[in-house]
């Protein structure tokens, strides 16, 4: 074990990409706050490939996971920009070829889309559904279908023909 190591415990571990960054905001925290710690690698016994640990000693563990329980480091997961929302969704006897319509054109104007339907139960409704991120673009672009009708449709195809 590492000198002085001894009494040391893990208050914090992460492996993600930006694992020594955030070891290094936690300790910078902690130490703001009157607790001593240490920043290890995994080059240190016990610690996994790619990880980065902050170790406290003992007496001030418990002090020490309370201030990182109650947040004083925000997270940055962004991850629900990415939850599906429904932008569209039909009923009836076209409900099918009107969702995949929509889904095409979400995804020829580079918007990844999701179709949901049952095609055991065709009294449901199919559903497309995006990224909440794109819902207003996705939208506008419905909307902008819609407003174009068929004939919409008939010109811009014959725009990319030419």
């Amino acid at each position: 074990m590492l000198e002085g190591m001894e009494n040391m415990v893990t208050v914090f571990r992460s492996a993600d990409p930006t694992a020594q960054e955030d070891a290094t905001a936690v300790l910078e925290v902690l130490t703001g706050n009157g607790i001593a710690g240490t920043l290890v690698d995994d080059s240190a016994p016990g610690v996994p490939s790619g990880a980065w640990e902050v170790r406290v000693q003992a007496a001030d563990s418990a002090r020490a996971e309370a201030l990182i329980a109650a947040q004083l480091i925000e997270p940055t997961d962004e991850s629900h920009a990415l939850d599906l929302v429904t932008v569209f969704r039909s009923a009836g006897s076209t409900s099918e070829m009107e969702a995949m319509s929509v889904k095409a054109l979400l995804e020829s104007s580079g918007i990844d889309a999701v179709l949901v339907a049952d095609a055991r139960l065709p009294n449901l409704p199919d559903e497309v559904r995006v990224a909440s991120r794109d819902l207003t673009q996705a939208k506008r672009l419905i909307a902008d279908a819609l407003a174009a009708g068929p004939g919409g449709a008939a010109e811009a195809e014959a725009q990319t023909e030419t």
